[in-house]
Order: C-alpha cells, then sequence, then structure tokens
C-alpha cells in the first residue's frame, strides 16, 4: 500500500500579494491607480502575479491594499481566470510587515504554508522548485532572491587604465531580496503588528538560522519607478517575441 504523501510535501495553494503604499515614485502612473494596477507592456502587474500563480497551483490569493483600494477591487472582480481572490484593504498604513500579517488573515487554510509576493515584482520562475528547497532546507521562511541589476553604466578598464568599453546597467554577482517568499504558518506571529518585517521579523529569524535563500534563476524585475516600467515592458515584449 502506498503511502499518502505528508501535508509538509502538499503543493502551496494559497498566496499573499501586497498591494498597499502610494507608489509616488511611479507617478504619474499612480495618480489615479494603486502600483499593482500599473501596465507593463500592456497588462496590470497584478495580472501576470495572478496568472503565474495560478499556473503553480495556487488556488487562493489574498490581496492587501489601501490607496485608491475601489480600482482594484472593481478590477479583481472583472477577473474570471486565476485563483480566487480575496482584498483586504488597510484602514491605515501598516508598514509591509503588519500588511503581511494582515492579509494573512483573510487565508482560508491558516495551518497551511503560503507564499507572500510584493505587489510591485515582475518575476516567472517555478515555484514547485522554490518550495522543494525550502522543505530541504527546513526554514521557517525561504525569500527568493534575485541577482542585483545596477542603475550605473560600469565602465571597462584593462590593467594599463586603458577604457575598453562600457556596459549599461549589468548584472552584479551579489543577491538582493527578491520580495517573494515562502512562509511556514509559524511565521504568522512573529510579523509586527505594524513597520517592516525586513527590520524586525527576518534579522531575527536570520540570527536563529531558521530564514533560508532560494537563488531565482530566470526573469526577475523590480517595478518601483517610471523608467522600471519602461524598461520592464520592453524586456517582457522581447521574451514574447
Amino acid at each position: 500500500m502506498t503511502a499518502s504523501p505528508s501535508p509538509t510535501a502538499a503543493p502551496v495553494t494559497q498566496a499573499l500579494i501586497l498591494a498597499g503604499g502610494q507608489a509616488t515614485r511611479l507617478r504619474p502612473y499612480t495618480d489615479t491607480r494603486p502600483k499593482a494596477m500599473v501596465e507593463v507592456a500592456g497588462r496590470p502587474i497584478i495580472d501576470y502575479q495572478l496568472d503565474w500563480l495560478a499556473s503553480h497551483g495556487v488556488e487562493q490569493a489574498v490581496v492587501s491594499c489601501g490607496y485608491k483600494a475601489e480600482v482594484l477591487q472593481e478590477h479583481l472582480a472583472d477577473r474570471d481566470e486565476g485563483p480566487e481572490t480575496t482584498l483586504l484593504v488597510e484602514d491605515e498604513p501598516l508598514g509591509r510587515g503588519g500588511a503581511l500579517r494582515y492579509a494573512s488573515t483573510g487565508l482560508r487554510d491558516q495551518g497551511a504554508p503560503y507564499f507572500a509576493l510584493n505587489g510591485d515584482v515582475l518575476t516567472w520562475f517555478p515555484l514547485d522548485e522554490m518550495a522543494a528547497h525550502h522543505r530541504e532546507r527546513g526554514g521557517l521562511a525561504t525569500l527568493a532572491l534575485a541577482r542585483f541589476r545596477t542603475t550605473w553604466g560600469i565602465v571597462d578598464v584593462d590593467d594599463q587604465d586603458r577604457i575598453e568599453g562600457f556596459t549599461q546597467s549589468p548584472l552584479l554577482p551579489v543577491w538582493i531580496n527578491a520580495g517573494v517568499y515562502l512562509f511556514e504558518p509559524g511565521i504568522t506571529p512573529l510579523l509586527p503588528l505594524k513597520g517592516d518585517h525586513e527590520s524586525s521579523t527576518f534579522p531575527e529569524l536570520a540570527g536563529e538560522g531558521r530564514l533560508t535563500a532560494y537563488r531565482i534563476d530566470g526573469f526577475w524585475r523590480g517595478v518601483d519607478t517610471v523608467k522600471d516600467v519602461k524598461e520592464a515592458g520592453a524586456e517582457i515584449t522581447a521574451l514574447r517575441n
């Protein structure tokens, strides 16, 4: 008789998306909409995220929002594909850590692990591989890491101080928080009620050896500025072609 899979080997079927914040650096795009509704290559960021989550078995996505929440609410109500979405509106700004904790109250299964995404991230990588890596390492939380792309141009110089050329905005051999997480349910009470998890919960878990990393090998782009919108749109268009 074949044993049934353990709960820890079950697919991760729920996720949180942080879509609050006024995103002033994305104006004028965000004058009339939240950051998650900014269009990149003709589609809102959140549509890319929901389709990606659905393609990896996520059945429910809780979206935490505040600024221009009605725009997001109307858009999600019109979607008829992808995960079931639950929208939670913050009465006051809670910070990213507080928003994660607040959004977790909308998860159907409070005892199961869940993905969490920043609402300004565009990425495609195999979430099942991230989940397997997470389970192998045995941490309470796993952070996806992306290679850092500098906004500055790099000057290539030889050992005789001759300039050989220029490289615009290259990827550097260092890793940054990609804004995609996999959390065990035990992390939820450790998140702040208000404030940033990156300055509280994460350093504490790292000090205890319960925070692990998964390096992304694939497309990733954070969308923080008008320049990011244009460059990400060009990259996605190139990938489609």
